[in-house]
């Protein structure tokens, strides 16, 4: 059966709109998985810095038996001053006590400046009081203009998300009262914890902390504090006195080792928005163009 012109013009402009809405539903979709993946907070990159458990500008000073290790290693040094007093009583498991000035520490603090602004400058950041205990936080970014304390407990909740990121950006200094207590649930990792300090950080007695601490001054790690991280002095000193650092590299997720592939070694789709997307443009434009070339051809056709 044959349709009229004005039959067949309602059905190419409603194969338009139909295809045209279809492709503006998945590209919206689309932007909006797009949006939320780059939100999510990369690693600070410490680079050549992150195998030292104790990194300093001034200097290293140890009272007591001091104890270092971890799969992401436990070197100690300092530069531009490399003196190290007590290193005797420091003992390091898969790691290198330098206690003069040697290249690699060199190059390690190179690292650590890079890293330390990189945390500094990242955003969107949440403004905190001062004193973080008793309190629990998400994945995010949270800043104090002015110090930065833990009395009691403060818990880090990654939500059963183990590449979940925690940066805290500290303008003054990051102070920790005896016995204070980091706790990590949820699939959080003290290798995704990192704290960067305008000043100095001290730590105090008994305190049991996690993550990467960036100091640009110095750092003091009273008796028996242990860490699960580093502990990174960019200017000035690091103080220890019967200390426990484990410096641990993350363990790896599945987003972080090399794609699976398909018998017939292609890789699987994962996302359907990779394919969707371009499939539903595709079809608007073939509708479009067909829909223009019968209403061309029977406008034509009705003038002979």
């Amino acid at each position: 059966m044959d349709y009229s012109f004005a039959t067949k013009t309602k059905f190419t402009k409603s194969a338009i709109a139909v295809s045209s809405l279809v492709a503006l539903a998945l590209l919206v979709a689309s932007a909006g998985s797009s949006t939320n993946s780059f939100a999510a907070q990369p690693k600070v990159d410490l680079g050549l810095a992150s195998s030292f458990a104790v990194l300093a500008g001034s200097g290293i000073t140890n009272t007591g038996p001091t104890t270092a290790s971890g799969t992401a290693g436990a070197d100690f040094g300092s530069s531009p001053t490399g003196s190290f007093t007590g290193d005797t009583d420091v003992t390091v498991t898969n790691g290198t006590k330098y206690t003069a000035v040697d290249a690699a520490v060199t190059a390690a603090k190179v690292d650590l400046t890079t890293a330390y602004n990189d945390a500094a400058g990242r955003t969107p950041a949440t403004t905190v009081t001062a004193d973080l205990g008793g309190q629990t936080l998400t994945t995010g970014v949270y800043n104090s203009a002015s110090s930065l304390q833990v009395t009691g407990t403060l818990t880090l909740d990654a939500e059963n998300d183990p590449d979940a990121v925690f940066i805290f950006q500290a303008g003054s200094t990051l102070t920790t009262a005896s016995s204070a207590t980091i706790a990590l649930v949820n699939g959080a990792d003290a290798c995704n914890v990192f704290w960067q300090v305008g000043s100095s950080a001290t730590f105090g007695t008994d305190t049991v902390f996690v993550g990467h601490v960036m100091a640009l001054t110095s750092i003091t790690a009273n008796t028996r504090a242990t860490f699960a991280g580093q502990l990174l002095a960019s200017n000035g000193a690091v103080t220890l006195d019967t200390n426990t650092i484990t410096n641990n590299l993350c363990i790896e997720t599945a987003t972080e080792t090399e794609p699976e592939t398909d018998s017939g070694g292609q890789l699987p789709n994962t996302d359907a928005f990779d394919w969707l997307t371009p499939l539903a443009l595709g079809l608007a434009v073939i509708t479009a163009v067909t829909a223009g070339y019968l209403i061309w051809r029977r406008r034509n056709q009705g003038r002979k």
